[in-house]
């Protein structure tokens, strides 16, 4: 059960990287928060439509497996019998 734990910590501590940068990466939509981390700048990144559209795909994807991996964490916790 330690081991089950230890990876599903890992794949919670990557996961949680990689969605802040997924999440970061996406085109401001105009004023607040997004301006002051240089979203209002321009950007040839996010101009394309395609493009936007698989990053919103991926961070769709990869926030339901962060959600998957802390179900299951707590799950593991909470049955995991400590002696």
């Amino acid at each position: 059960m330690d081991a089950i734990k230890i990876v599903l910590q890992v794949l919670l501590g990557i996961t949680s990287l990689l969605l802040t940068l997924l999440i970061l990466l996406h085109k401001g939509r105009g004023g607040g928060m997004s301006d002051m981390f240089g979203g209002g700048m321009t950007s040839s990144l996010g101009s394309s439509g395609v493009a936007e559209r698989n990053l919103n795909r991926i961070t769709v994807i990869l926030g339901l497996i962060w959600v998957t991996v802390i179900i299951g964490l707590a799950l593991v916790m909470r049955f995991s019998v400590e002696s």
